[in-house]
């Protein structure tokens, strides 16, 4: 008697160690997904375009000519600040501008 309980209760927790194992073993006859992610699923993209302005884009030999464009600019305009401060003679902004326009 003690033999077939302890064979009971050794099926029974075996049975139940065996989370869903109806479920499972009918999923598996009848081909059923599981409802999880899909973890090989990919998503389409859009195809690459070129930009509409491609064709414009500046070569590296701009870029060298607008360095040097930009470093005249810089040089011209601190010898201009440094000639405004040494004439004081404007004192405000305006007269200094009014100043330049009559003299072109």
């Amino acid at each position: 008697m003690f033999k077939k309980i302890l064979l009971i209760i050794t099926i029974s927790l075996f049975a139940n160690s065996c989370a869903n194992t109806w479920d499972s073993v009918k999923r598996g006859l009848t081909g059923g997904k599981s409802r999880s992610a899909d973890e090989f699923l990919v998503k389409k993209k859009d195809p690459l375009i070129l930009p509409p302005d491609f064709e414009n884009l500046p070569s590296p030999s701009d870029r060298q000519e607008a360095e040097e464009e930009l470093s005249a600019f810089k040089k011209t305009l601190s010898e201009s600040s440094l000639i405004e401060t040494d004439s004081s003679t404007a004192s405000s902004a305006e007269e200094s501008i009014l100043q330049k326009i009559k003299k072109k």
